[in-house]
């Protein structure tokens, strides 16, 4: 039987987790859930522990990608066949899952990016919509795969991906967007999007308030130039 994971990292998430957890119990009752409590100040660990899936600590907030390649590292160890990556403030819907699920089987991608975009209206802000359109456009021109929505941090992913990226520096310790789109395709692995429902995170808090989109989008040029030099091979 195949082995899923749900990945979660979650730094001051407590007023959203539980019902973010609450869900994925609902919708993806087949998955185990692991949550990666980085370095919260509140009692978003204590919270995750109290709905019975798997917690991991950091002793302080290590970033968004760091968390994430410690349930690479965790799908890994423990024999995961797939890893469905979430955001804990509930800005993903877990009904969507079986969507990222369905496009992996139908295209045998090793990645299913879940994009906001390809069904329905989501809105944006208008540095996020602009910084998001370049990126689109880069990844496309560079994988020559149509990209909607690549900040999306709603992915699936199955082993030969997440064993990947669960090495060394192969993952980024924060902002792993667009630059993690472009590696994957470098490395020859095959790339999907499938259409998912988002929604306002629940506490109202954005990673990209105030003048963090210009900052993200200053980065990822940055981040995307660093993968373009780095040598090819598997």
């Amino acid at each position: 039987m195949l082995k899923y994971l749900v990945v979660l990292p979650a730094y001051n998430e407590e007023q959203s987790i539980g019902s973010v957890l609450a869900e994925i119990a609902k919708d993806v009752p087949f998955a185990d859930v692991l949550v990666i409590n980085d370095g919260s100040g509140d009692a978003t660990g204590k919270t995750a522990a109290n709905n019975n899936v798997m917690v991991i600590n950091h002793p302080f907030n290590l970033g968004y990608g760091a968390a994430l390649q410690t349930g690479f590292r965790f799908g890994v160890k423990n024999g995961y066949d797939f890893i469905i990556m979430m955001d804990a403030d509930g800005q993903h819907t877990a009904a969507s899952v079986e969507n990222l699920i369905q496009v992996m089987r139908e295209s045998s991608a090793d990645v299913v990016i879940g994009s906001r975009f390809l069904e329905g209206v989501y809105r944006m802000d208008l540095v996020r919509k602009i910084g998001s359109l370049i990126f689109s456009g880069i990844a496309r021109a560079y994988t020559g795969i149509r990209i909607t929505d690549p900040t999306s941090g709603f992915q699936l992913l199955n082993r030969n991906a997440f064993e990947y990226l669960a090495e060394g520096d192969n993952y980024p310790l924060d902002y792993p967007d667009v630059n993690i789109i472009m590696a994957l395709h470098k490395k020859r692995f095959r790339l999907a999007e499938a259409p998912v429902l988002m929604t306002e995170n629940l506490t109202g808090k954005s990673m990209h308030s105030g003048m963090k989109p210009l900052f993200y989008i200053v980065k990822m040029f940055l981040a995307i130039i660093m993968v373009l030099m780095k040598r090819t091979g598997r």
